[in-house]
């Protein structure tokens, strides 16, 4: 007769260290999520300049003067903090410190978390709410339609030169006409009547018609309806594109980028942390135009007043004047690759650009024509300031809205000499700063906007609308736990407490890797739990029946609990294994809420197979294992 030693059902050390490896690491980078964030504003230095103390005690000096209630400011390598207690606090200092601050400030709303500092210190940082939760900006920009028709205009105008001179058609001067359109000023009546056949043939373009000066030898030209449309239709489409480019360079998870109407364009940035700076990206058109320094004509003449039909007096940030042709070369709609870096020799800011195909053979061919010469690169923006009375106080509308001026700035960054034919690649010296070139060479990276954007409307999300949705996803997750714990510990008993502890684990796990990955939870993300929360049990449920099954069948406890574990555990990989795959398909071919949704159940079915299974393995050994139990409670 042989004796047979007892299954002891024994956890060894390793296994326990394993789970203690998981959790305690798990519960540390869980642990900031529970003290949420205050409103806050954020300030950082225009161009990417960077703001010191003499800029904090200005801001402090502002807020002081105007009587604002605030928790905290601090200064930091991201700009000037500013904590507040309540949203109202928050958006009247947003205004003032706008309307009172220099123009060499970039304000911003923002959320600022409000755990402690030594958790930030040791790299446990909350997870992002998206948008539809809490935190994060909403933008509404405009697209200058105007300027994409003068835009247009201009290049038409180009064209008419090189068509009519194909033609053989002579003509006196060619230029837009300052209350719109085109004014074609020809030779004769018969050359005017010759251009007209021609520019309807071959620009359609362009409206022709002759002129109502009563001069037979002056025609008009506009763009026509469909001409417009069409335009209007692509600068909005390219600017969509251009945004959504600078928000993934942003790294900015599950943006919102979408038109709205004709001309507008709505941006969602979820869990943003630099909203300043994503302020400034989006906002910002980064044009860059190539032009020929005029040096055939004096600029102290020009300054006088007679400047050349074809030039015009800029000016470079130091306000010296140059006096440029007029004519692009060409601009940044032709830059496919811009890098920021430090120049070697000089120490300074570049910006490393490499052209297109086109853009590489225009350069090539001017350069190489003007060796010697002088090119200049000069910079657009369009800026967006509010007006303000005479106490500095912000105006506003009769529906409380501030009221901004828009400003057009023109800068040439630097005008050197031509040294020797330049091709695809080459580099523009003379920025003020690291962050201002790179943040010029993200924008020129992502794409040129067709037409100058403004933001007309930024804000979070209203208080009441983030803390219901928060409490409904919240609550359902709290809803569905409790359920399940209560009929996992009335079915099962004890099991079912040690399902639960697992099942508690596996939420915090979820936390911990959406804390680490520094993920957007979203609503769609909070279904994605709420489904985890009922899955995570499944497994157990497995288990647990099967250990019902061979205790019917006559086994002992402990054979009973060896087998249930052993003999399910296939069918528990399996199972998960084919959710898994459909997250993952989810993800890859969803947008943003459905990649939300992926993200939380594709966490969710990994740790809660780690818990189901190893943990509660672990408990029931704790409990049972290496015993002469007769029963088991389940």
């Amino acid at each position: 007769m042989v004796l047979t030693k007892p299954m002891r059902n024994h956890t060894p050390w390793w296994k326990w260290l394993i789970i203690a490896v998981v959790i305690v690491p798990g519960a540390f980078y869980a642990l900031p999520n529970i003290f949420g964030d205050d409103p806050g504003v954020q300030l950082r230095g225009a161009r990417g300049g960077t703001l010191g103390a003499e800029q904090f005690q200005e801001v402090q000096t502002v807020l002081d003067e105007a009587g604002l209630a605030y928790d905290s400011v601090s200064l930091d390598d991201s700009g000037i903090r500013i904590r507040f207690s309540t949203t109202d606090e928050q958006l009247q200092a947003r205004d003032i410190l706008e309307a009172r601050l220099p123009a060499g400030f970039t304000i911003a709303l923002t959320l600022l978390p409000a755990a402690p500092q030594w958790l930030s210190n040791a790299g446990a940082l909350p997870m992002y709410l998206g948008l539809d939760l809490r935190g994060g900006v909403h933008f509404l920009l405009e697209v200058d339609m105007a300027t994409a028709q003068r835009r247009a205009e201009d290049r038409y105008v180009a064209d008419l030169r090189a068509t009519l001179r194909e033609a053989k058609i002579r003509y006196r001067g060619i230029a837009r006409d300052g209350s719109g359109g085109i004014k074609i000023t020809l030779r004769s009546a018969d050359a005017a009547e010759e251009a007209l056949k021609t520019i309807r043939k071959e620009l359609p373009g362009l409206v022709a018609t002759a002129g109502d000066t009563g001069s037979d030898e002056v025609l008009s030209a506009s763009l026509a309806e469909t001409e417009i449309d069409q335009l209007f239709k692509f600068a909005l489409e390219q600017n969509v594109t251009a945004l959504r480019n600078r928000v993934d360079e942003l790294g900015v998870a599950e943006p919102v980028v979408q038109r709205q109407g004709d001309r507008r364009i709505v941006v969602q940035l979820p869990g943003v942390q630099d909203t300043a700076r994503a302020k400034r990206i989006l906002g910002r058109t980064a044009t860059l135009e190539m032009m020929m320094v005029d040096e055939e004509h004096s600029l102290e003449a020009a300054l006088g007043g007679k400047v050349p039909p074809g030039s015009k007096i800029y000016r470079f940030r130091d306000e010296r004047p140059i006096l440029l042709e007029k004519r692009v070369i060409y601009s940044g709609e032709n830059i496919v690759d811009a890098a920021a870096s430090i120049d070697t020799q000089s120490g300074g800011a570049i910006v490393s650009i490499t052209l297109d195909a086109i853009g590489a053979r225009i350069n090539q061919k001017i350069t190489g024509k003007n060796i010697g010469k002088r090119m200049a690169v000069l910079y657009i923006e369009n800026r967006s300031t509010i007006r303000t009375d005479a106490d500095g106080l912000p105006i506003k509308d009769d529906q409380g809205r501030v009221l901004r001026t828009q400003q057009r700035i023109e800068e040439v960054i630097t005008a050197p000499v031509i040294r020797d034919q330049l091709g695809k690649r080459f580099q523009i010296e003379g920025l003020d700063s690291v962050n201002e070139a790179r943040d010029l060479a993200l924008m020129l990276r992502a794409g040129s906007l067709a037409a100058p954007v403004e933001i007309i409307e930024e804000r979070t999300v209203g208080p009441s609308l983030g803390q219901a949705n928060i409490d409904q996803g919240f609550r359902s997750v709290l809803v569905g736990f409790i359920l399940v714990l209560i009929f996992m510990m009335i079915y099962y008993r004890v099991f079912g407490v040690f399902a639960n502890v697992a099942l508690a684990l596996n939420l915090v796990l979820i936390v911990a890797v959406l804390s680490m990955l520094q993920a957007t939870l979203t609503l769609p993300g909070v279904a994605g739990i709420v489904l985890t929360v009922g899955m995570a049990v499944d497994a157990n449920v497995l288990i647990f029946e099967r250990i019902r099954e061979e205790i019917q069948n006559g086994s002992t406890p402990q054979a009973s609990i060896h087998t249930g574990y052993e003999r399910a555990l296939s069918t528990i990989v399996d199972a998960n294994i084919t959710t898994l795959i459909a997250a993952i398909v989810l993800f890859n071919f969803g947008t943003g809420p459905i990649k939300g949704f992926a993200v939380t159940l594709s966490i969710g079915i990994i740790t809660s197979m780690f818990t189901a299974i190893v943990v509660t393995r672990a408990l029931v050994n704790y409990l049972y294992g290496g015993k002469r139990v007769k029963s088991l409670a389940i």
